[in-house]
C-alpha cells in the first residue's frame, strides 16, 4: 500500500515549483506572526539547501516520503530541526500541489510556446526561399487547384499561432493563487493571500477554496490546447508522408530524420514524421484520461486526483519533443520542385474555364456543367485540356473565345487568386509580412 499510494517516482518533478512556493509561504507566516523574522530567514535557506541537496543525483526518491511535499518537509526538518515543521501551519497538501501544478503549468505553457515560434520562424524561411514553387493542392486527396508551396507552408504558421494563443489563453485561468485555501476551508491563520500572489507572479487569488483545492481546469485547457496542436502537426506529417514517396517525390526527408529498414536497404524510412502522428493519440488519451478523472470526483479533493499529474507531464514532455523533431525535419527536408509543378494535371484548371465562361455572362451554375461534360469527354479520349483547340471547346459552348487557351497556364491561374488570404504571389507576400510581424513581436 505505502508503494501503491506513493507518488514521488513522478511528482518529484515539481521539487523546484515546491520550494519556490514554499519559501514564499514563509514569508507569509512571518507576516501573519506565525514565524518570527530569524525563523523565517533560517526556514528559507533551509529550503535552498533542500533543494540543492535534493536535486543531486545521489538523493533516492523513494515511497517512503509518499511525496515530493513530504520529501521537501522530511529533508528540511532533517536540516534545520523541528521548526522545519512550523512551515506546514495553515497549509494543506490540497492547495500545496495546486500551487505547484499552477506554476509548472507556467514554465511548461512558455517552453512550448517558444518552441511553436521556433517552428513558426523555420516555415517563414521555407515559405521565403520556396515562394515562387507551384504544386497540386489538394481536396478530398484528389487535385483540386494549383496552390503555392509558400502558401501550404503558412497555412501551419497561423494554425500553430491559433495554438500558441490557447495556450496562452488556457493561462489567464490557471493564472490565480490557490494557497490559503487550506485543505477545502480556507487557512484559520491570516495569510497575506495578495502578497503571495504578487510574489509568486500571479494575477490575483483564486475566490473560492472549495473550488480551488478541487480544480483541474485550467489542466484540462492545456492538454486540450496542446492536443490541438499535435493534431495540427499529425496532419502535416500525413501530408509529409505521402508526399516523400516514389509516387508522390514532392520531398526528400534529410538522413537525420529517416531510418533505413532492418530487411530492405534501398528503404528510407519517415520514422520521425510516423512517430509524431502515433504520439497525438497518446496525447489524446492524456487529454481523456484527465477528464476521465475528473467526471466522477465529489467535491472537494480524493485521492484520484494524483492521478492527474502523469499525463500533464507526459504531454508537455511528448509535445516538446514533437516540436523540436518536426522542425528539425521540416527545415532540413528537400523539395522536388520541378516535379510538384509537372504533377499538376491540367484538369486541376476546370475552375479558371467555368469562371472564364462566368464573366462572359454564363450563369455558374450552367458554367460548371459545361466544364464537367468538357472534362469527362477529354479525358475519356485520353486527351489533355493543355492538347485542345479552339474548336473542341467551341463544342461544348458558343462562349468560348481564342483567348480560351491563354487561361490553361498556372502562373495565370495562381495570379487570379491575389485576394487576401488567397494562393496568388500578391497575396503570400502579404501573407508573409503578417507572418514577419507575428514574429516580429512578444509573446504574451
Amino acid at each position: 500500500m505505502e508503494r501503491f499510494n506513493a507518488s514521488i517516482s513522478f511528482d518529484r518533478k515539481l521539487l523546484e515549483v515546491d520550494v519556490i512556493g514554499s519559501k514564499v509561504y514563509a514569508l507569509a507566516l512571518q507576516r501573519a506572526g506565525v514565524l518570527t523574522e530569524a525563523e523565517c530567514i533560517i526556514i528559507t535557506e533551509g529550503l535552498e539547501g533542500v533543494l540543492v541537496d535534493m536535486s543531486a543525483g545521489s538523493f533516492v526518491f523513494d515511497s517512503r516520503f509518499e511525496d515530493v511535499h513530504m520529501a521537501v518537509e522530511a529533508q528540511l526538518i532533517k536540516s534545520i530541526g523541528p521548526l522545519g515543521g512550523k512551515l506546514h501551519t495553515g497549509r494543506s497538501r490540497n492547495d500545496q500541489v495546486n500551487l505547484d501544478e499552477r506554476l509548472y503549468l507556467r514554465e511548461a505553457v512558455a517552453s512550448v510556446r517558444q518552441q511553436i515560434r521556433s517552428l513558426q520562424a523555420a516555415i517563414v524561411e521555407s515559405a521565403q526561399q520556396q515562394a515562387d514553387v507551384i504544386l497540386p493542392g489538394y481536396t478530398h486527396l484528389q487535385q483540386a487547384q494549383p496552390i503555392l508551396f509558400s502558401h501550404y507552408a503558412l497555412a501551419l504558421f497561423w494554425m500553430l499561432q491559433r495554438d500558441s494563443d490557447r495556450l496562452a489563453d488556457a493561462w489567464k485561468r490557471a493564472d490565480f493563487l490557490p494557497l490559503g485555501s487550506g485543505a477545502l476551508a480556507g487557512s484559520a491563520y491570516p495569510l497575506d493571500r495578495q502578497f503571495m500572489a504578487s510574489e509568486l507572479g500571479f494575477s490575483g487569488v483564486t475566490p473560492n477554496s472549495i473550488d480551488a483545492v478541487s480544480d483541474r481546469d485550467f489542466l484540462l485547457e492545456a492538454l486540450a490546447a496542446v492536443a490541438i496542436l499535435m493534431m495540427h502537426l499529425s496532419r502535416y506529417c500525413e501530408d509529409l508522408v505521402i508526399w516523400s514517396t516514389a509516387e508522390f517525390g514532392f520531398i526528400e526527408l534529410s538522413d537525420a530524420f529517416s531510418t533505413g529498414s532492418s530487411m530492405m536497404p534501398q528503404k528510407k524510412n519517415p520514422d520521425s514524421l510516423e512517430l509524431i502522428r502515433g504520439k497525438t493519440g497518446r496525447v489524446y488519451g492524456n487529454l481523456t484520461a484527465l477528464l476521465t478523472l475528473m467526471k466522477g470526483l465529489a467535491l472537494t479533493y480524493s485521492k484520484d486526483l494524483q492521478e492527474d499529474k502523469e499525463p500533464f507531464f507526459d504531454s508537455f514532455e511528448t509535445v516538446g519533443q514533437c516540436l523540436d523533431v518536426f522542425t528539425g525535419a521540416w527545415s532540413t527536408m528537400s523539395l522536388r520542385t520541378e516535379r510538384m509543378k509537372t504533377s499538376v494535371d491540367t484538369t486541376a484548371l476546370a475552375t479558371d474555364l467555368a469562371d472564364y465562361l462566368v464573366k462572359r455572362g454564363v450563369p455558374f451554375r450552367d458554367a460548371h456543367h459545361v466544364v464537367g461534360q468538357l472534362v469527362g469527354e477529354t479525358l475519356a479520349a485520353g486527351k489533355t485540356l493543355t492538347s485542345l483547340g479552339l474548336d473542341d471547346f467551341k463544342r461544348f459552348s458558343d462562349q468560348f473565345e481564342a483567348d480560351v487557351l491563354n487561361q490553361l497556364d498556372l502562373e495565370r491561374s495562381l495570379e487570379l487568386r491575389n485576394i487576401p488570404g488567397g494562393t496568388g504571389p500578391a497575396a503570400v507576400q502579404e501573407q508573409l509580412r503578417a507572418a514577419r510581424n507575428v514574429l516580429s513581436s512578444d509573446l504574451k
